[in-house]
């Protein structure tokens, strides 16, 4: 039997990966003086609730060796192999100390590098989760994993330059100056790390500008999992979006699934942020 393992950089929240099937291992966060595991303890609701309100950024903390090794302990003691998929190793050392853990079991164990986060890394999840039923073998299954992971496209329109300033990540001045003109910045997810990919004045043009970018990668493989999200308590953004957004959709697919966004990301990009993720044709 092979069992898939996911960190909560996956956005998944416990009660989700229980109905999937699927085993994960919690990212520590704090908020102030408390702690918390990501999706365990404290929900994604939960999560957007705190964020307005505490006085300091919150941390989130990478998982380390001895809390994998004990996760890769439980799920092999039956006699299953275990795939593992964790944040880009280019942005969290989670990669690196689960690959560490799987070295003591030899050959039960294999672990994925996403290089993504939040749904870019729960998409590549969702077709791990399709071979396994499809019934490949490990092996099979981590080559696919590692080839078609380069075909994921995660961009999301941020609402706020507030977090992104607070994380040290642009200036005071530059978070001031874009607030003041509406600025809606696009980022993504290059090579495993963060990247500024365009800015738009508004929240039409940033649609706009967010699904041209869609159509720049070349396309949405409608045949792969794909996945819209959003970030804080309501989902309007995410509903304006897709009504401008409507060529992409409409014709190809009955149904489009959407998440909210987890702490992971959503500690640096605020609420009011939409994306998505898909693998490009």
């Amino acid at each position: 039997m092979i069992k898939i393992l996911v960190d909560s950089a996956s956005d998944l929240e416990k009660e989700e990966a229980d109905t999937l099937g699927v085993a994960m291992i919690p990212m520590t966060i704090r908020f102030d003086n408390e702690e918390f595991y990501d999706g365990f303890d404290l929900t994604h609701r939960e999560f957007f609730e705190k964020l307005p309100i505490c006085e300091e950024l919150p941390v989130t903390s990478q998982i380390n060796e001895f809390r994998w090794e004990e996760e890769f302990n439980k799920l092999t003691e039956d006699g299953s192999e275990v795939i593992a998929i964790t944040i880009s190793s280019e942005l969290s050392g989670t990669f690196a100390c689960a690959q560490k853990a799987a070295e003591k079991f030899h050959n039960k164990v294999c672990v994925v590098d996403s290089l993504n986060a939040s749904l870019g890394e729960r998409i590549l999840l969702d077709y791990a989760l399709k071979l396994v039923e499809g019934g490949k073998p490990k092996e099979e299954i981590v080559n696919l994993l590692n080839e078609k992971k380069k075909k994921i496209q995660l961009l999301a329109l941020l609402d706020t330059l507030k977090y992104l300033n607070k994380g040290g990540r642009i200036s005071s001045v530059a978070a001031f100056t874009g607030e003041l003109l509406s600025i809606k910045p696009v980022i993504s997810i290059v090579d495993g790390k963060v990247k500024l990919v365009g800015k738009a004045i508004g929240s039409k043009k940033g649609n706009n500008l967010l699904m041209q970018l869609v159509e720049k990668c070349g396309g949405i493989d409608f045949e792969m999992p794909y996945t819209l999200a959003y970030s804080g308590l309501t989902d309007e953004n995410l509903q304006k979006y897709l009504k401008d957004s409507a060529k992409l959709w409409e014709g190809k697919t009955e149904h489009i699934p959407s998440h909210m966004i987890g702490s992971t990301i959503g500690t640096h990009i605020g609420s009011g942020a939409i994306a998505v993720a898909f693998f490009a044709k």
